[in-house]
């Protein structure tokens, strides 16, 4: 296992300067929620390639994620579910109290949420983030489940509490641009949440360990800039402005494989990905990635994942449905123990 210490050359601003390049987000606000009394908002599993976030402005909440603890969040903590993972916020403790009623309007495309008869406690700024690189699915896949920029570090809360009460004034005010002000913003604490991250838990093995590494970078940022590019030792020891052979042993100490086979599971991941959540031609997907044929990838596909790639297609998209479907029942079914109001009689939205 590699040290997770870096040098004073591999710092964890390396990596998170090659991700800035291949990562490229699409903040997107959706509510500004000023709630209070026992109330809950439901977020269903997110589409691929989107992740959620919440910004505590004021108060507290609790975060329930299937299978986990339950989280706690103060004012001033940022919440980033990189993987848009289905999870429940919710004020309190309480079970069995019917949330109070919510009152929506809409500001600069915004959906302001706030409960009616009651104190309002708490205030969240809540949106998603979408990654609209191609190799997004690596780099999603490289992320934790959670990140979270906690008050408890006075150190870095500072820039982020500046950053926050910016994004406030710009949403409640009127002035031209505001939106676009905000967004770009919300662009910076990802990538300063993402720093922190790095710098506080540093990875030891993977694709963000590679990026960590100056031996490694420049080659892992090559392959998944282009992964249809018939890459060879040599082009890629250039990159990295290392030998060859310095290259092999610093890819198989981190990632336990030399660079070639490397970029091999790199490809298939690829494929893998958009054959699970497109329609794309597999010729297409096939090309896209370096091989010359579908045939070429039928079988390197099926050595690697033991399935044909249009089986594979089949099994991903027909297991989708039912996931849906459950969730939709889970709804109902809490909604008729009181624990969520008739939404639709609320809100447009609900929710959400």
């Amino acid at each position: 296992m590699t040290d997770s210490k870096c040098s004073p050359n591999e710092t964890p601003h390396d990596a998170l300067s090659s991700l800035a390049h291949l990562l490229r987000v699409r903040p997107e606000f959706q509510d500004i929620c000023r709630f209070g009394g026992d109330w809950e908002s439901r977020h269903d599993a997110a589409q691929p390639g989107w992740a959620y976030f919440h910004i505590v402005v004021r108060g507290q909440c609790l975060i329930d994620r299937p299978g986990h603890a339950v989280m706690r969040l103060e004012a001033g903590d940022i919440l980033l579910l990189p993987h848009g993972s289905a999870h429940v916020t919710r004020g309190s403790i309480g079970v069995g109290h019917a949330s109070p009623p919510i009152a929506t309007e809409y500001h600069n495309g915004i959906c302001i949420k706030t409960s009616i008869g009651v104190e309002v406690t708490t205030e969240l700024i809540c949106g998603r983030l979408h990654f609209e690189q191609a190799s997004e699915p690596l780099l999603i896949a490289a992320l934790p489940d959670v990140v979270v920029v906690s008050t408890e570090n006075r150190l870095v809360m500072d820039r982020f509490c500046t950053l926050v009460q910016w994004i406030r004034e710009e949403l409640d005010g009127a002035s031209p641009g505001a939106l676009a002000i905000a967004t770009d913003l919300a662009n910076a604490i990802f990538m300063l949440m993402l720093r922190q991250y790095l710098a506080s838990d540093p990875p030891v093995a993977g694709l963000l360990a590679l990026l960590g590494k100056r031996a490694t970078a420049q080659a892992v940022v090559a392959m998944l800039r282009d992964p249809s590019h018939e890459w060879t030792l040599d082009e890629l020891a250039a990159l990295a402005a290392t030998s060859r052979a310095t290259l092999v042993r610093s890819f198989c100490r981190i990632a336990r494989v030399p660079p070639l086979t490397f970029l091999t599971e790199l490809r298939l991941a690829f494929a893998r990905r958009r054959l699970a959540t497109t329609g794309d031609p597999i010729a297409e997907i096939a090309a896209s990635v370096g091989y010359q044929c579908e045939a070429a990838l039928s079988r390197a596909f099926h050595r690697r994942f033991g399935v044909r790639p249009g089986k594979f297609r089949i099994d991903a998209m027909s297991s989708r449905a039912p996931t849906q479907a459950a969730l939709d029942r889970s709804a109902r079914a809490r909604q008729r123990r009181g624990r969520l109001p008739n939404e639709d009689a609320i809100a447009p939205d609900g929710l959400r």
